[in-house]
Parts: C-alpha cells; sequence; structure tokens
C-alpha cells in the first residue's frame, strides 16, 4: 500500500478496528453511560501497523480544511493527532500538534494548552471516538481561550448519540468522522 492510497489505508484501518477495538458486553461509558459494546481506539491509534493508517484516513476526512495544527483533550487525541503529524510529514507538509490538559498545570508555565503555541492559528480539533461530545467541546474551548480558531471537529469513530449535533450547536463548528456505527457493524 502506498502512502496515496487512502481507500486502502482507510479500508485495512477498518479492518484493523473491527478485529482489534470493538470489545462486546456490558460496559459504563466516560459519559457514565451504559452499552453493551466498547470501542477501544487506543487498541489502534498506538497500534504500529493502524496508527499510521489513522494518520492518512484522518488528514483525508479534513482535506478540504486548513489547519496548521491538531490536537484535543488528553488522553484520546493525543495519538490521534501525532499520528496526524507524521502523515502531513511523510507527505513532504507541515502540521503541528498540541495537548488539551484536563485542567491548568499549577507549577511550571501552567499551561492548559502543551506543544508549539496555537495562538492565531487556524486548528483542528480531534478524537479517538465520541459519546456525548464533552471532551471535544472542552478542548474546542481551551483552544479558543488561548487564541486559536477552531476549524471543525473530526473523530475516529462516532457512537450516533448526538455528539455531533451538540457540538454543532455548542461550539458552532463542523463535525466529521471517519467511521460510523454502521461501518464498525454496531448498528
Amino acid at each position: 500500500m502506498t502512502v496515496t492510497d487512502t481507500a486502502a489505508a482507510r479500508a485495512r484501518l477498518l479492518e484493523i478496528i473491527k478485529e482489534k477495538a470493538i470489545v462486546h458486553g456490558r460496559v459504563t461509558l466516560s459519559s457514565g453511560k451504559e452499552a453493551d459494546y466498547y470501542v477501544d481506539l487506543r487498541r489502534i491509534s498506538l497500534d504500529g501497523e493502524a496508527a499510521p493508517l489513522v494518520g492518512l484516513v484522518m488528514r483525508e476526512l479534513t482535506k478540504d480544511l486548513t489547519y496548521a495544527a491538531v490536537g484535543g483533550l488528553t488522553l484520546g487525541a493525543d495519538p490521534v493527532a501525532t499520528s496526524m503529524l507524521h502523515a502531513a510529514a511523510a507527505a513532504g507538509e507541515r502540521l503541528d500538534a498540541f495537548v488539551v490538559r484536563k485542567a491548568g498545570k499549577a507549577h511550571g508555565l501552567q499551561q492548559r494548552i502543551e506543544g508549539p503555541s496555537i495562538k492565531g492559528r487556524r486548528v483542528l480539533v480531534v478524537e479517538d471516538t465520541t459519546t456525548t461530545g464533552a471532551s471535544p467541546l472542552a478542548a474546542v474551548e481551551a483552544a479558543r481561550e488561548d487564541g486559536a480558531e477552531v476549524v471543525a471537529v473530526a473523530t475516529i469513530a462516532d457512537r450516533a448519540t448526538g455528539a455531533g449535533e451538540k457540538i454543532t450547536a455548542e461550539a458552532g463548528v463542523e463535525y466529521r468522522y471517519a467511521f460510523s456505527l454502521e461501518e464498525l457493524g454496531l448498528a
């Protein structure tokens, strides 16, 4: 598979997600809601074969947007942003990544956002999977407080629980996802 073969990358990533990331059984999500399955995308975004595919697929998903940095609330967003940074570098392009802490540091520079400055820059907020939209919304708010212009929110998998509509309504930005519940075989 070549770096430019995004259709093959997307198909292989979906295959790996179905094989390694979908766990069936009753679970309590971070939102407090219960579900009959769990999509553990850290098994994918931190996997040596899948992580590069994540970067390719997420860049393809957002290729019509203009942004200079990508990031979101730690921990779900971190490997997604890093994969995108590496995919951009492999394509000969520059993309910075940033990490939004859940709370500001009480020591050092006391920053809530780590990485290259995003002040005055167009940024994309990312997440691995989205249920309530709370994590991306927190990241959007932090990025705006830091002086960035958020162009959109993008996630690998959408749980079809209204998060996209909530993000669009509350943050006023477009919401995109690479894979739907139907594609993951969960709907």
